[in-house]
């Protein structure tokens, strides 16, 4: 219907109507337009970044296109940095491609495993634990201490070695395969299980279906050459060659002493008050490697990630990162501050809820979605932490060519885990990590980076 012919629709007492009759004029944009574009304010971050940044931010922009790659793509933006100025180099990427490959099979492994445990624990199919991991077999996301596994076990190698393919960079047709067939594979190890089959029985079909899964992630990815020589031109036009070696050796020998994954620890913000800080977490069934590193949180203070965070960039070293990263922020400007829309204006009513960030997580509004680095942060004359500056990896055409501007007051409301080295964290806070974890349900928001990116 042309919004030309105007009705009056009635709900209960309300006219709706009359109560749009004020905001006519909006109506009219907003049906040729985006409302984000016309709520934006004028007068958010004026200053640029200039306080305390990283030697050198590293070229070129990456971009993970429509993958959910963002924790991959941020964890190589961070280990390129001191290797791009060991090796004097003008560009680097570390192949992003490589360790998805990688992923795809570690965590299709873990979740025929997870399939097998879940079942030996007696967990109904339509249970939610079960449910959960049956809803998603295989995602794109994922978290640090994944990270950690892939590099420890299978190494890094340049992008030219192992450079994008389409599944890669629009992964969802690949995902719709694997997880068809993973589906049909869990409700065949439930079967064994309930029969009563041995381990063995069990083990040799999981390494069957793998065997399929294999060919379609083979097919779909390409498979990495087990060794590879790189050949380069430093900043000087001077030639060097690295190899033949193998990623694992090429990890071990050339990258490891410049950035050690190990060396890094995951910190995070959960305020909900069935967790306390001081405390050392993990999620049920979340990982992607059988025997591998499970997924640990040290839950800490907001306050101590920003002071940690800061002091990270100060002494030349950027920080990876799991944030919320839709709400309050416009993408193409690349700006994420509270202050960044005024709702108000368009709308009458603020769409922005005031629910505290623990209630957010309760409710289901707030989450880990996306990953990316701190490179930059801006302090001002009284030493307070005013704004980061973050590198993203959805290309040059979001933000200023690939980079947004984050408050302070953001951060603290939507930024929830960050990745810092050893040397800058209180020997009090690392001692949380000798730990038992306490284990929250698979659903937990906690572990949502791991789906969503």
């Amino acid at each position: 219907m042309a919004r030309s012919q105007k009705q009056t629709i009635t709900i209960g007492h309300l006219n709706v109507r009359s109560l749009l009759s004020s905001f006519d004029s909006f109506i009219n944009i907003l049906e040729e337009g985006n409302f984000d574009i016309l709520a934006l304010t004028e007068t958010w971050l004026s200053e640029d970044i200039s306080s305390d940044v990283i030697d050198a931010e590293a070229k070129p922009v990456t971009n993970q296109k429509s993958s959910g790659r963002c924790w991959l793509f941020a964890a190589l933006n961070v280990i390129r940095l001191p290797f791009i100025k060991h090796f004097n180099l003008e560009d680097f990427e570390f192949s992003q491609g490589y360790l998805f490959y990688w992923d795809k099979l570690e965590r299709s492994n873990y979740f025929l495993n997870a399939i097998v445990e879940t079942a030996k624990r007696n967990e109904p199919v339509d249970g939610r634990t079960v449910a959960w991991l049956l809803h998603d077999p295989i995602t794109d996301g994922g978290q640090w201490d994944m990270i950690l596994n892939l590099v420890r076990k299978h190494g890094l190698m340049p992008k030219k070695h192992f450079p994008e393919s389409f599944s890669c960079e629009a992964s969802a047709r690949m995902n719709a395969i694997l997880k068809s067939k993973l589906r049909e594979y869990a409700k065949a190890i439930r079967d064994l299980v309930s029969k009563g089959d041995s381990d063995a029985d069990i083990s040799s079909l999981i390494q069957e279906q793998m065997n399929n899964i294999y060919r379609v992630v083979g097919i779909c990815l390409g498979v990495p050459d087990e060794t590879f020589t790189w050949t380069y031109y430093d900043k000087n036009k001077a030639f060097h060659s690295v190899g033949p070696i193998t990623p694992k050796e090429f990890y071990e020998k050339h990258v490891k002493p410049l950035f050690n994954v190990d060396d890094k620890v995951c910190l995070v913000t959960d305020p909900r008050p069935t967790n306390e800080y001081g405390k050392s977490y993990t999620v049920d069934c979340l990982g992607n490697m059988v025997g591998g590193r499970r997924c640990i949180y040290n839950n800490q203070p907001v306050e101590l990630l920003l002071e940690l965070t800061a002091k990270s960039i100060k002494e030349g070293e950027a920080v990876w990162f799991g944030c919320d990263v839709s709400k309050r922020s416009t993408y193409k400007q690349g700006i994420q501050d509270l202050k960044i829309h005024n709702f108000p204006l368009v709308f009458g009513v603020d769409i922005q809820n005031p629910l505290t960030k623990a209630d957010r997580l309760i409710y289901g509004e707030s989450a880990m979605t996306h990953a990316m680095v701190f490179t930059a942060v801006n302090i001002n004359d009284n030493g307070e932490i005013t704004k980061f500056r973050v590198e993203n990896s959805w290309g040059e055409d979001r933000g200023e060519k690939g980079y947004l501007l984050m408050t302070t007051d953001w951060f603290k409301e939507f930024t929830f885990e960050v990745v810092i080295d050893k040397k800058f964290v209180p020997e009090e806070v690392l001692k949380v990590f000798d730990l038992e974890p306490i284990v929250l349900p698979a659903w937990d928001p906690m572990g949502t980076l791991a789906k969503c990116c």
